[in-house]
């Protein structure tokens, strides 16, 4: 069978999917991935499977060029002739299921992790914005064969309520995996002198940097010995993107150190203590997983999808959003508590082995393709 893949960043398809693409084609399907130019593109490539830049730029609002993407995507796929189309993020999910309805793809498959910048932020182009993603978003996820996967249990409820979607048609998949094999606690490792934090994401306000920064400027001034790093790539085609004048703005000020991207990210998890990610809202945040994974403590937002990873107490600590002075509260508290440090971490490695492990997110993911196909794809 033929499946295509579309994304709005390469990186995304690399980083969170390239597991379930070498699935497929170790089963001996032909997979396209679609997504707009960038770095990653013959990475992908070197998976044994076709990559194709698609002319899309994330930020647009001009209705012409969105029109114009359409129509390519709906030639691209008349041309493809794919048995099922699979959209991830809400942009590709809309366009990816509209044009795979009228280029007549028979199945059609959305997944989208976390609400994303229309309905989180509350500027006026976001507000502006949701009416509109709403009606393209009833109207995309439509039909008998079409279903929407969601990562928690806030969004499924979300979707039902706004009367997005028949619920019959939501299926609740757990993020998008984990290789815990690869992503494993370093057994011979002691900390240092300093505890080591980190905050791994992209830089988005509404990852919480600007609650990340204001608890390293607490936590310098209680003279918590804590070390505290940021790893991630500014994200310019992001509305909530962080200018990266800013960031070396605190760098400068001595509040943390910026390691930008990192292609090794089990060894960076494996160098650090606790991970923190004071985010606003996510699907199911990976980079928590994966970080719990290697036997980090773990710190997050008691918010939709950093809640379905961490329970208060158990497998890490929860703060409520948008509080920068709970966020330093709780990286002291780990500081100072070696043994519920090492409790939490213990817990949040057996928790991503149970729960979250990649085996079980693409066998639940290929059960979803074998329900809509009507026979098995793995």
């Amino acid at each position: 069978m033929k499946f295509v893949y579309y994304s709005n960043t390469d990186w995304y398809l690399w980083n969170f999917r390239r597991s379930l693409v070498l699935a497929l084609r170790n089963a001996g399907h032909d997979v396209l991935l679609i997504s707009p130019d960038g770095p990653y593109g013959e990475k992908l490539r070197g998976l044994g499977v076709r990559w194709q830049p698609v002319p899309m730029e994330r930020r647009s609002l001009n209705p012409l060029r969105e029109l114009a993407l359409l129509w390519y995507l709906v030639r691209l796929l008349r041309r493809e002739q794919p048995d099922l189309v699979h959209g991830f993020t809400i942009k590709c999910a809309v366009y990816g299921a509209l044009a795979a309805r009228l280029a007549g793809v028979p199945v059609r498959v959305s997944a989208v992790a976390g609400l994303g910048y229309v309905f989180i932020s509350d500027s006026f182009l976001a507000r502006s914005l949701r009416p509109l993603v709403r009606v393209l978003l009833k109207v995309a996820l439509g039909g008998r064969n079409a279903r929407l996967i969601l990562q928690n249990p806030d969004d499924v409820a979300l979707f039902q309520r706004a009367e997005l979607v028949d619920p019959s048609r939501i299926r609740l998949i757990p993020g998008s995996g984990v290789d815990t094999i690869r992503f494993a606690p370093d057994p011979e490792r002691m900390p240092g002198p300093r505890i080591r934090v980190l905050l791994a994401a992209r830089l988005l306000w509404d990852k919480g940097l600007a609650e990340y920064v204001q608890a390293a400027r607490l936590l310098h001034a209680r003279q918590v010995p804590v070390e505290l790093l940021l790893a991630g790539d500014p994200d310019p085609g992001n509305p909530a993107a962080v200018p990266e004048a800013e960031v070396h703005g605190w760098v400068n000020q001595g509040l943390l150190q910026w390691l930008g991207h990192v292609d090794d990210m089990p060894a960076l998890f494996r160098s650090v203590d606790i991970v923190s990610l004071p985010s606003y809202r996510e699907g199911l945040p990976k980079s928590l997983i994966e970080a719990g994974a290697c036997g980090c403590a773990l710190i997050a937002t008691q918010v939709p999808g950093c809640q379905d990873v961490i329970c208060h107490g158990v497998d890490g600590l929860l703060v409520p959003p948008r509080d920068g002075v709970a966020l330093a509260d709780a990286i002291e508290r780990l500081v100072q508590d070696g043994q519920l440090r090492a409790r939490l971490a213990v817990a949040a490695r057996e928790k991503a082995l149970a729960l979250f492990d990649e085996r079980i997110v693409i066998a639940r993911t290929l059960d979803v393709y074998h329900e809509l196909l009507g026979r098995p794809v793995g």
